[in-house]
């Protein structure tokens, strides 16, 4: 285990954080989780240099994405400012992240609502007609490339943004 791990851990249970609640989604193109914390020298320039603002400093001060401060654009800035090499434009694809959408959509629950359509840059969100309801949003996985576009803007935080299930 490495000692950038054991801060992490260590940090949790003086924190009272016994076990891991969340994976922290990290910054497009990051290495897979140990490599990565491994490399990141957490010196803040993905963070500084990211056009969205939606990196943030997490726990152990590794950098974080945050879906509620708007989208990834995948400008690259923050792979191009990493200098420990934890971010690489080798990986083959930024993140291997999709959208969902859970039972609080409103339109699962009768109301009009295309807020998450109208969002997406990919058109990954298609609207399902139902007779006699709202029409209902349904994300194409394939599409869906998890830039977070979709996730601010839904007024009932009904999108969830985690890895893709591989099959």
């Amino acid at each position: 285990m490495s000692d950038s791990e054991n801060i992490l851990k260590r940090r949790r249970f003086l924190r009272g954080k016994f076990a891991s609640t969340h994976t922290p989604i990290r910054p497009p193109w990051a290495y897979d989780e140990a490599v990565f914390i491994e490399r990141c020298s957490r010196c803040n320039a993905c963070i500084d240099h990211c056009e969205t603002g939606i990196l943030f400093k997490g726990d152990g001060g590794f950098p974080e994405v945050d879906f509620a401060r708007g989208e990834c654009t995948f400008c690259q800035a923050c792979v191009s400012h990493c200098q420990p090499g934890a971010l690489s434009l080798s990986i083959a694809s930024p993140w291997n992240l999709v959208a969902w959408i859970n039972e609080s959509c409103l339109a699962q629950n009768g109301v009009i609502c295309m807020t998450c359509r109208e969002q997406c840059p990919e058109q990954a969100i298609e609207i399902q007609p139902r007779l006699g309801s709202a029409a209902l949003p349904v994300i194409d996985s394939e599409r869906c490339n998890g830039c977070g576009a979709c996730f601010a803007p839904c007024p009932t935080q009904s999108i969830q943004i985690s890895e893709a299930k591989v099959l």
